[in-house]
């Protein structure tokens, strides 16, 4: 494994910005708000959590997934049909969501991890079209099909999540939670040796490490961490359709990723605001934004191979060896 992994340069940018990134992101989001307003902002943050998640299982292990829309609706489907048949309590939704992207995670790991490239990929957005075909046909006495259905949960002392304000201040608090979480695991020697995996897991596997049990966690917290994202959204919006599970929408995640810079954390909330922005606004002005959308994406992958981030944070590293 290499030990030089901790001292890339790449890793800079974050340092340079270790004491104010928690400030710096709740302040980018406040600042937000009175420009698009609180729903959309609190929209754009959930967003974030699902592209954060996203990029532990992409950018550090270098996992493409094609069917992370499944663990979303997991999340979703979970914390919905728990308050309609179960409790309308919403913590008891969100921890039985968490409960469910765990499960999908440790069943669905030991055989997603075993794949790489095209396969994994490939294999993730084949069960997502087996979790869609479930809530849209299968089990659509009970999630709605089609229709979806709607989602309510109850007053719990001062959280009634009928209101706006306490929805954002939830969302950007578990925003916060989950980029603390992951830059701790990130910076690691756990996050090290995922990085590792990425680069050369023959090696690691010759320096004694089980690579699979390794990847099979990476997973399932991948998972968990999306469904909570789903979850959330469904506290936010009160219903859930199939579009929470639909695969076509998976390239929404791949997109914000990429836009951002995969390798970085920063790069996550910075593509998944950059994503919403583009998808939420120019389509009010384009109808054909999608093409402009493909554009761009043409221009990262070709210019900048590591996203927007990533482009910055070389740019520094050579302005300081200069």
């Amino acid at each position: 494994m290499d030990k030089n992994l901790l001292s890339n340069p790449r890793n800079k940018m974050s340092d340079f910005f270790y004491q104010w990134d928690f400030l710096g992101i709740a302040f980018g989001f406040m600042v937000l708000m009175p420009l698009i307003g609180m729903q959309r902002t609190t929209d754009f943050i959930l967003f974030c959590i699902y592209v954060l998640a996203y990029t532990l299982l992409y950018g550090y292990m270098g996992r493409l997934s094609f069917g992370h829309m499944l663990y979303l609706g997991t999340g979703a489907y979970a914390a919905t049909l728990f308050a309609a048949y179960v409790s309308k309590n919403p913590f008891l939704a969100l921890l039985f969501a968490i409960c469910a992207g765990l499960a999908i995670g440790l069943i669905l790991g030991p055989i997603v991890v075993r794949a790489t490239g095209a396969c994994f990929a490939l294999i993730n957005l084949a069960f997502n079209h087996m979790g869609y075909f479930l809530a849209l046909v299968a089990f659509a006495k009970y999630t709605g099909g089609e229709d979806g259905r709607a989602a309510s949960f109850a007053k719990f002392g001062f959280f009634d999540f009928n209101s706006k304000p306490l929805k954002f201040w939830v969302a950007l608090f578990c925003l916060i939670l989950v980029f603390f979480f992951l830059k701790k695991l990130i910076s690691s020697p756990y996050g090290v040796l995922i990085k590792s995996i990425k680069e050369d897991e023959n090696r690691v596997k010759f320096l004694g490490y089980n690579t699979f049990r390794y990847k099979w966690v990476t997973f399932v917290i991948s998972t968990t961490l999306t469904a909570f994202a789903g979850a959330l959204t469904v506290l936010n919006y009160g219903y859930m359709t199939t579009g929470f599970i639909d695969p076509g929408r998976n390239v929404e995640v791949i997109f914000a990723a990429l836009i951002g810079g995969p390798e970085s954390l920063y790069g996550a909330i910075l593509g998944g605001v950059a994503y919403m922005i583009i998808s939420n606004f120019l389509a009010i002005y384009i109808p054909r934004w999608e093409m402009f959308l493909g554009i761009a994406l043409l221009i990262i992958v070709f210019k900048f191979k590591t996203g927007v981030v990533g482009f910055i944070s070389d740019r520094m590293k050579n302005e300081i060896n200069a």
